[in-house]
């Protein structure tokens, strides 16, 4: 028999409908049944009703999507919401309202979304004007030639940027900007690893520091306005809670770099370092509407219980304004993290299917926490947060811990969600953990085994001190 008349294998099947990835759509299919199975168990069948059941079926669903990365992140989220509105949302999945989908779907356009995209639209404006590599390169070039000042002062730095801009954009900037000074640094010096690590860690834990650094913020923030008794965080109480929460961690991180991995020289030439680093820059007129849009917005982001404008329609200053004066066109609009924001509305659905149908109660119900104060929970919920973060997203391990971890806090809820969310930043153990992490293993200059050292003592500081810090307000 010739070659071209053996039969067709399920290969070639698979390859003629266009599918590259076998093993991810085997991997999801194994993730369906996993969650169809956990239906089965005798304690979901006696003590959760129809809702609870298929509720149990979404989150164990996503929890497998988001930790097998089977589909992207976004894409799950995406599926959450679908799930919701074809289980929950209709009179046959129990809905009492005809119209209760829209419930389901609304969150799209949650105040945090918008926050969130707020953020986006004043990063890309600081991106598009130059604003922010040239206010990293001038910081830079006031620090001096000492490794360990320019260490602190290049995490600072980052630090800062991570607390408006996502840390992926902040970790590439400032990858790009000292790529000349890192390469003329020695392999056999330590203090190149620990500027690479410096970069991933200030990059980590600065979005930890603003409501709008990272979507775990966000979630908890969103997750405690739709208590029966609502529980407002604004933008300035955020920082003065999270605050010193990330500037300690970042600074005992730092302290360590620089025992771990001493400098062999006692001057960094900074002449490496361009004076302004980027693409074209932008018109004079843009810059100066960039920086009145900047001071305007975080001025009313960080005293919005003065003049009581909401954090999130505050960041329709820098949509409004950037958009409508030409700094960004249609292109940079485009260009946008809309996968985050997705990504974001499909938590806060989950979070919201996981109250609604008394699926937390019930896993609460079970847990052998009977004997153990809110404290003792808490730190046991972050630290297992601090674990999921580094196996998957740290806006997947929020959107899953914190809807549980209410339920253990009822008439404390703030005591648990902001410490969560902060532990949820404290991701450091591996290369693949977090964006900034992938960003400097890429450079060739570290180990894995490098950022576990680091990775664990962040993972271990920062769950009691988040604990601590948040007990102080609440």
């Amino acid at each position: 028999m010739r070659t071209d008349e053996l039969p067709p294998t399920p290969q070639t099947w698979i390859g003629q409908l266009g599918i590259s990835s076998p093993k991810r759509i085997l991997v999801f299919l194994l993730c369906v049944g996993a969650a169809l199975a956990i239906l089965l168990l005798p304690a979901a069948q006696s003590g959760l009703g129809p809702p609870g059941k298929r509720a149990l079926f979404i989150l164990v669903l996503a929890a497998g999507l988001w930790m097998t990365e089977a589909i992207p992140a976004f894409a799950v989220g995406l599926l959450v919401i679908g799930l919701d509105i074809a289980l929950l949302g209709t009179p046959r999945g129990g809905a009492t309202d005809p119209r209760q989908w829209e419930e389901s779907i609304a969150v799209i356009g949650s105040p945090l979304v918008w926050l969130f995209f707020g953020g986006f639209v004043l990063a890309a404006g600081m991106a598009r004007t130059g604003l922010d590599r040239r206010l990293a390169t001038r910081l830079l070039h006031q620090l001096g030639e000492n490794p360990r000042t320019l260490l602190f002062g290049v995490m600072g730095v980052t630090f800062v940027l991570s607390m408006f801009l996502s840390n992926t954009a902040t970790t590439a900037m400032m990858l790009a900007m000292l790529a000349p000074l890192i390469g003329a640094i020695d392999d056999e010096d330590p203090f190149a690893k620990s500027l690479l690590l410096g970069i991933a860690l200030a990059a980590n834990v600065g979005g930890m520091a603003s409501l709008i650094g990272t979507p775990p913020n966000a979630i908890a923030v969103g997750a405690l306005a739709k208590l029966d008794a609502p529980v407002k965080v604004d933008f300035l109480r955020w920082i003065l809670i999270a605050g010193p929460v990330a500037v300690f961690v970042c600074v005992v991180g730092g302290a360590w770099l620089v025992r771990r991995y001493p400098a062999r020289v006692e001057r960094v030439r900074l002449s490496a370092v361009p004076a302004i680093a980027g693409a074209e820059l932008a018109p004079l007129w843009q810059k100066l509407v960039m920086g009145l849009v900047l001071l305007l917005t975080i001025a009313l982001w960080m005293t919005s219980q003065w003049h009581s404008i909401p954090t999130a329609a505050v960041s329709l200053v820098p949509i409004v304004l950037l958009t409508t004066t030409g700094i960004l066109e249609a292109r940079d609009i485009r260009g946008l993290n809309y996968d985050v924001l997705f990504l974001l509305a499909g938590g806060l659905a989950l979070g919201a299917l996981v109250l609604r149908t008394g699926l937390s109660e019930w896993i609460v119900s079970g847990l052998p926490i009977d004997d153990l104060g809110l404290t003792s929970v808490t730190l046991i919920l972050c630290y297992i947060a601090v674990l999921l973060s580094n196996l998957m997203s740290n806006t997947a391990a929020a959107n899953l811990l914190v809807p549980l971890g209410l339920a253990l806090a009822t008439g404390s809820e703030p005591r648990l969600a902001l410490p969560l969310a902060m532990s949820a930043s404290a991701a450091m153990c591996l290369p693949i953990a977090t964006p900034p992490n992938a960003l400097v293993y890429a450079t060739d200059r570290l180990k894995a085994r490098e950022f576990v050292r680091l990775g664990l003592l962040v993972g271990l500081v920062t769950p009691p001190l988040a604990v601590g810090i948040t007990a102080l307000w609440y």
